[in-house]
């Protein structure tokens, strides 16, 4: 992988793992810091992507840069989650995401190629397949026959998942994102694993992150995530950079944050500075070096932790 970004001309970068921020996603959760000479924790906190050190490097002059480094999270441990995990992280400036997609297809079949070579055998169901792009809003006709477009309202997707009774539903009111990848995760996932190399594009605006949104259709966001094997490998937003909605997104997540888990994140500072000082325009992405290693070549355990 090192040598493919050698090739491309990108910069390999390092940044630290300990950081007043660690990612603001809702969803992902962060280990904090503690002194054990002090007996108490301190307000650092091991980070979840390197991705606001990597763009506080794009603000001050760094155009094309690529991180491989252990990121952390306190998740379940599963055959494809770990707390402990190597991070594959890129970015472009002045580049738009379809870029990082051309990246991460070439990415993919530079590693397919060179696999074998380091001793390491491929799947067969991926052997001579191509990358096949897919919008969102095709998945789900593809799927289910609706246009997920019609149902960006809260009441409007909790009554279209209401047509599949066998989708566990919790009593309790969810947010929009919750409905959908309920819906998602029980009806779209187990089919799309029928193409052993999928990228879905264009997520509907309330998934937006940290992307911007699309300026001829504003109900959806320039993000995509590509799938090997029916494993979700990795995520690329085109890169929000107007610090003032940033920090509405960040403090909207926040608030998330502390209604469905009890506790928030400080605010990013280093990373608003660089935000004010410009933010280029730039595509990254984040990708699971283990996770395609097991997607690619059955790896278990490719690196100890």
């Amino acid at each position: 992988m090192r040598n493919f970004f050698g090739e491309q001309g990108f910069l390999d970068v390092l940044t630290p793992p300990a950081v007043e921020n660690p990612g603001m996603e809702v969803h992902i959760h962060p280990f904090q810091l503690y002194s054990a000479q002090k007996r108490q924790p301190v307000p650092l906190y091991l980070h979840t992507s390197p991705e606001f050190c990597m763009k506080e490097l794009l603000s001050e002059g760094f155009e094309k840069i690529f991180s491989i480094s252990y990121c952390f999270r306190d998740e379940p441990e599963s055959p494809i989650h770990r707390p402990q995990f190597l991070m594959l992280e890129w970015y472009r400036v002045r580049e738009r995401y379809e870029a990082i997609m051309q990246d991460t297809e070439a990415l993919i079949e530079y590693v397919i190629q060179r696999g074998p070579r380091r001793g390491l055998k491929l799947r067969p169901e991926v052997a001579g397949q191509k990358l096949v792009r897919k919008t969102m809003q095709e998945v789900f006709q593809e799927c289910l026959g609706v246009e997920i477009l019609d149902f960006l309202e809260t009441d409007a997707i909790k009554e279209l998942l209401a047509r599949y009774p066998e989708v566990p539903v919790p009593p309790s009111e969810l947010e929009w994102d919750d409905y959908f990848f309920l819906l998602y995760l029980n009806k779209i996932e187990p089919h799309i694993s029928r193409y052993p190399l999928l990228l879905i594009s264009e997520f509907p605006a309330p998934l937006a992150a940290l992307s911007t949104l699309k300026v001829s259709d504003p109900r959806v966001s320039e993000r995509f995530e590509v799938y090997v094997n029916g494993i979700e490998l990795c995520n690329c937003f085109n890169e929000l950079t107007n610090p003032g909605e940033q920090r509405q997104r960040f403090d909207g997540q926040n608030r998330l944050k502390r209604k469905l888990y009890g506790y928030e994140l400080p605010a990013p500072r280093r990373f608003y500075r660089s935000l004010d000082e410009g933010l280029p325009e730039s595509a990254g992405i984040a990708l699971g070096v283990e996770r395609l290693l097991h997607a690619l070549f059955e790896v278990e355990n490719p690196f100890f932790y």
